[in-house]
């Protein structure tokens, strides 16, 4: 099972319970080692703070027995040596200070600033450089810094003691127009989206704003985001149609949720991968084509770009393979597959052409279809009135077997099937209704966002006990078609 890479401050043991959907939704906090941090205010538990700290001193030695010397002539003709190389280093060094710059180390507080001789502090800048041509790491993460971002989303749920507490989605993002739209991964932002919660986006100069969600395109995990302003730096999009294995790339995000602006490196290990991921809230499956990278990701990178040696982003982290014993196998959207949809997005608000078929489904595993005496497939759930599938006699209790020559055994496989398909184009479903098979053919609706889930894009809303504040239920966990 591949899992989606990257973010959440979230975990399971109640940090929230399983039915609130993390941001980096396929990972647990339990799969990842336990991180220590030690700064200079760590205190060991075991003293109170209200008692001094311990520290180590060493025990005191008895002072050494000084001997008494006698005062000879070789004694005068060493002090006139050691006067003499004394007086010839200082002399050295004056002449050595005015032909490099000089550095002065000092020590403000716990931090330790390298300071010019101007008196000037040295500091990573997120001033951008010129893409076009081969760029150092340093050029790269300076490009990262400029146009990477970090998304945070606050999630109220119930935990196991009916008590109302708070969780931190987290994620990456990258600026994709200097007026302020951003792309990311769907699954960063789904609890926001479905729940009406408020994302705030920050930038490498810790600037934060609320961002409104402009669009999103789930089956590809892809949404667009914008925020209130001008004059950012826009990431410069490259061709992921010639990619080739051994290029090198690096990924910048925040790992974690706490190790913001990150950058990791590697290569492309391989190429068009059919990397399945599951919604750990809904158990849907997602199938995409993605590049494999080496570069390291983690929780909290999912959205981020991934760029090459250029400076140009031709990807999107979005998964990882996690599992004991298992490194260096991160996966990303290539940037070419999802361009015409974040124009789309930005444009209308949702992907115009995509096929809709005005049903919610359920799987019927092997085991339910044993049990009951049914069939593998999709369950028709319900039918939405007037819909294609309405018109053309699908019915409540029917298992959808296939999609014209392509089996279909769950809702997953239904999902990846309608993507080869547009509205307007005609299929035949094979249906098993009351112990036999059956041929429905069904011309295709478009997929329009309804009013209910573009309202949740001004994240003006909360939602407590499964609803939002309008009193309307959040959407179904059987997917929608």
């Amino acid at each position: 099972m591949y899992e989606q890479g990257s973010s959440n401050y979230g975990g399971e043991n109640g940090n929230p319970p399983s039915d609130v959907q993390n941001s980096e939704y396929r990972f647990k906090r339990d799969d990842i080692p336990h991180r220590s941090y030690m700064d200079a205010n760590f205190v060991p538990k075991s003293e109170e703070q209200s008692t001094p700290r311990t520290y180590y001193t060493p025990p005191e030695k008895p002072p050494k027995r000084v001997k008494e010397k006698k005062h000879g002539g070789l004694g005068k003709f060493i002090a006139a040596c050691l006067v003499c190389a004394i007086l010839g280093g200082i002399g050295g060094g004056a002449i050595v200070a005015t032909q490099i710059p000089e550095t002065a180390a000092t020590q403000d507080g716990s931090k330790l600033n390298i300071t010019d001789s101007s008196g000037t502090v040295n500091t990573q800048t997120a001033s951008p450089v010129a893409a076009g041509e081969t760029l150092t790491g340093a050029q790269i993460y300076s490009l990262g810094c400029a146009q990477a971002v970090g998304i945070t989303t606050d999630i109220t749920y119930t935990n196991y003691f009916g008590m109302q507490s708070t969780s931190a989605v987290s994620g990456s993002g990258f600026i994709v127009t200097s007026d302020g739209y951003i792309v990311t991964n769907y699954h960063v932002i789904a609890d926001a989206y479905t729940g009406g919660y408020k994302v705030s986006v920050m930038l490498y100069n810790g600037d934060k704003y609320n961002a409104k969600i402009v669009g999103v395109e789930e089956s590809s995990d892809i949404a667009v985001l914008k925020i209130d302003a001008t004059g950012l730096s826009a990431a410069q999009l490259g061709n992921s149609d010639n990619l080739q294995v051994g290029e090198t790339v690096y990924a910048v995000g925040n790992p974690l949720g706490e190790l913001s602006f990150s950058m990791t490196s590697g290569m492309i290990s391989a190429l068009d991968r059919d990397i399945t991921t599951q919604d750990q809230k809904t158990g849907q499956t997602t199938t995409n084509n993605m590049f494999q990278i080496d570069a390291a990701v983690n929780e909290g990178n999912s959205g981020g770009p991934v760029y090459n040696d250029k400076g140009e982003v031709i990807g999107i982290v979005t998964a990882k393979y996690a599992d004991t014993g298992v490194e260096g196998l991160g996966f990303a959207i290539p940037i070419n597959d999802v361009t015409d949809i974040v124009n789309q997005l930005i444009t209308n608000g949702y992907v115009s052409g995509k096929a809709n078929f005005g049903i919610t489904v359920t799987t019927v595993d092997s085991t339910v279809a044993q049990y009951y005496n049914m069939v593998e497939g999709a369950y028709v759930y319900s039918v939405e009135k007037g819909s294609c599938s309405d018109k053309a006699g699908l019915k409540v209790g029917d298992i959808i077997t296939a999609i014209n020559d392509t089996e279909v055994k769950s809702s997953s496989e239904l999902t990846n099937a309608k993507k080869d398909y547009k509205a307007g184009d005609t299929v035949t479903l094979k249906v098993y209704r009351q112990g036999e098979y059956i041929d429905i053919k069904v011309t295709l609706d478009e997929a329009v966002p309804t009013n209910s889930s573009q309202k949740n894009t001004d994240n003006g809303s909360n939602t407590q006990n499964g609803t939002t504040n309008n009193g309307n239920s959040t959407l179904p966990t059987a997917p929608k078609f």
